[in-house]
């Protein structure tokens, strides 16, 4: 387990994974990944978390992507096409991730971090933050199509545009107008609205939420329609036969 990756799971049932390498201003190696998505197993075989945050430590950058030291012994595209595969493992399993999960960005959110932010459900960011991937001006590299499909549905093609071909980066404001943040605060106050947030997920109905999730994931990265499946799960279970019973008993007892 790397370090530089940490998990604290609250008396709330929150659990938060912390990046913490701001040296490199949370720069992710291999390893980190890896650990990354250990922790998050972790996270779902624990029953008592209910909501998963994701948090870069420094006060600079929530992550900065890849370490670009990674990219110096490439020698065709064929390590191209490995590394974006490795990277959309890690992607889509946080956006597999049965449980309500939150981007904490404070500062910088970059590549392959506004791709991981991309793939939770909310996020909550402090007002100096950024967003971006300037590959056009730095690696001359390109992101996989899943992932630009993510950020097209979160952001819109013309904004896509702007930070992939542009090499330019929208603000917190900005990105809160078209509603990719949930909510933007003070530095000081982001770790309470994180929370607060998360506690407000907890109380809703998981099921719900994972299907949600789910049947969202399939549209966007995958363009399916299907979802027998996750309606079979949703209506067969306990949650909603208990839901209904409350509602009704409620119901009547009004009249």
């Amino acid at each position: 387990m790397s370090e530089f990756v940490q998990l604290t799971v609250h008396p709330t049932g929150a659990a938060e994974i912390v990046i913490d390498r701001p040296e490199r201003h949370n720069a992710m190696s291999l390893d980190m990944y890896d650990s990354l998505l250990a922790l998050i197993d972790q996270c779902e075989q624990n029953g008592a978390v209910r909501a998963i945050l994701f948090r870069g430590a420094g006060g600079k950058s929530f992550i900065a992507g890849t370490d670009i030291a990674y990219f110096k012994d490439f020698r065709d595209g064929r390590d191209g096409v490995a590394y974006e595969a490795f990277v959309e493992r890690v992607i889509d399993r946080v956006e597999r991730i049965a449980l309500p999960t939150i981007a904490v960005i404070d500062g910088w959110a970059v590549g392959g971090g506004l791709a991981l932010a991309t793939a939770c459900d909310f996020r909550v960011c402090s007002e100096s933050s950024r967003f971006g991937a300037p590959i056009a001006k730095t690696l001359s590299n390109t992101l996989s199509s899943r992932n630009i499909a993510r950020l097209q549905a979160a952001l819109g093609v013309p904004r896509v545009k702007k930070m992939l071909m542009l090499a330019d980066y929208l603000t917190a404001q900005e990105v809160e107008a078209c509603g990719f943040v949930y909510q933007v605060c003070a530095q000081h106050a982001l770790q309470d609205a994180a929370h607060t947030l998360a506690q407000r997920l907890m109380t809703l109905s998981p099921v719900t939420q994972k299907a949600v999730k789910e049947s969202l994931r399939r549209i966007v990265v995958e363009q399916r329609l299907d979802d027998e499946d996750l309606v079979d799960t949703v209506y067969g279970s306990d949650n909603f036969k208990k839901a209904v019973i409350a509602f009704t008993s409620g119901s009547s007892k009004k009249q």
